[in-house]
């Protein structure tokens, strides 16, 4: 997962002279909504080279990094470009109105993502900390719980939509349990969660309601501790107040959730898709975890990220930046940059130097987290449902762009109804139940989930 808040081409408009794809109005080049960014973005590279100039929403300027390298300088650099948005001259000029659906993304909150330096050690540390208490072994159990959970809900039907009934899912109850919220309450954020990375117009009330969600979690928390990030943020010797335990609490429920929905089905659209994708699973060439990597490579589960502000003067791939100018770090764009990958067609198998979890200081903390989650959760599947199969002819398989990235807007499946193993009855609504051992600790207790009967990777290819 990424802990950076994102933004995606939806929310990019190139400047007079791109030859980008939209509706001309007044003579500028507009793009309401990227259609195809992965095209905008070569587009803009042919013409700019490695850093291109684009407008954000309300005609505001900034800097879309293409490049590989660039991005690297970008992130790796904090003197030249910092993470603190009060430096924008776009913030400093009051040109941001307060009802900008860039504001939840880029407006100042006391999180480490907005800073650098010793603010940002202090900060980052305590969700460093706090994350690093859940083991892979153990969390595994508590993705393997969960799934079989959701199957449950769906699997006598023979069909399902595998990104709202299975991928939108899956991440929000694990990480909201993680975090420390009650079952019930992990469900009901996942709508304002991806509503809050869109940039619509209800954006803002979305982020109230997660943020009132978090914070009244804190003060039950103060009273009632548990495994739990939130209880270590607040016992942390970083000493966070209140406002900065609830800022990481909902960046990490935020970041978390969106990049790993996007892990989960650009990789299951690949399994149902992509006959050498499956071929290589099934022929020992690559591993699960690997084709995880291959997924961050090619559609990264953010696309742009909105996070440097340049704090004097320079140049960075041929464009001279003025101090106060804004950065967008363009993840997909530089992913593919023919410097680095001339054959796209060449895999990249395990091979984690993709940027999808940024680099630098400001390195996403919980990318183990978020492969776990996406690992145990598609394997799980898979093995429950061997005979899944799209419901629909493959180019029927439509695309959604928001703030985040791209990803697959349904994947509609039918199977062989049946009533799914469990390794127990769902939940009751508002039924606290303690975050398993296993999670935070080395784990002891026997797993109560059966094994599967085979790979489910054998019986993809068994039945053909």
């Amino acid at each position: 997962m990424s802990t950076q808040p994102p933004i995606s081409a939806a929310g990019l408009v190139p400047p007079p002279g791109c030859p980008a794809h939209g509706m001309r109005t007044d003579g500028l080049v507009r793009l309401p909504e990227a259609d195809d960014p992965a095209r905008l973005y070569e587009e803009l590279r042919e013409q700019y080279g490695p850093v291109a100039p684009v407008l954000l929403h309300g005609d505001l300027p900034a800097w879309l990094v293409l490049g590989y390298r660039e991005n690297l300088d970008a992130m790796r650099t904090p003197s030249l470009y910092s993470r603190d948005p009060r430096k924008w001259s776009a913030f400093q000029e009051g040109r941001v109105p307060a009802d900008s659906p860039l504001m939840p993304m880029v407006a100042w909150q006391p999180l480490c993502v907005f800073a650098d330096g010793d603010e940002h050690a202090r900060l980052r540390g305590a969700v460093v900390d706090g994350l690093a208490q859940f083991n892979r072994h153990g969390m595994r159990r508590y993705v393997t719980r969960y799934t079989h959970q959701l199957v449950q809900q769906f699997a006598a039907s023979g069909k399902a939509d595998l990104v709202r009934d299975y991928a939108e899912q899956l991440p929000m109850l694990v990480v909201s349990r993680l975090i420390g919220m009650a079952p019930d309450e992990g469900p009901a954020l996942v709508e304002p969660t991806l509503d809050l990375m869109r940039g619509s117009e209800t954006a803002a009330a979305s982020n109230q309601t997660v943020t009132e969600v978090l914070h009244d979690l804190v003060q039950r928390k103060k009273t009632a501790p548990g495994n739990d990030l939130v209880s270590r943020l607040i016992s942390h010797e970083s000493n966070l107040g209140d406002t900065e335990i609830v800022e990481h609490l909902r960046l990490v429920l935020v970041a978390a959730h969106s990049n790993t929905v996007n892990l989960i089905a650009h990789t299951l659209r690949l399994l149902l898709t992509d006959r050498r994708f499956r071929g290589s699973l099934s022929g020992g060439q690559m591993t699960l975890p690997d084709a995880l990597e291959q997924v961050m490579w090619d559609s990264p589960g953010t696309a742009v990220i909105p996070g440097r502000w340049a704090t004097g003067d320079t140049v960075l791939g041929g464009q001279h930046i003025k101090a106060g100018d804004m950065l967008l770090l363009g993840i997909a764009a530089a992913n593919v940059d023919p410097e680095i990958r001339p054959d796209l067609s060449l895999p990249m198998h395990g091979n984690r130097s993709h940027l999808a979890l940024s680099a630098g200081p400001h390195e996403c903390p919980g990318g183990d987290i978020g492969r776990a989650i996406a690992d145990t959760g598609v394997d799980e599947l898979m093995a429950l449902l061997p005979d899944m199969r799209l419901a629909v002819p493959e180019h029927e398989v439509g695309t959604t762009s928001d703030w985040l990235a791209r990803r697959p807007s349904a994947l509609p499946v039918v199977f062989t109804p049946t009533r799914s193993k469990t390794t127990g009855a769902a939940p009751a609504a508002g039924a606290a139940q303690p975050l398993p051992e296993a999670a935070v600790s080395p784990p002891e207790m026997p797993s109560s989930t059966p094994p599967a009967a085979r790979p489910w990777w054998r019986s993809l290819f068994s039945r053909r």
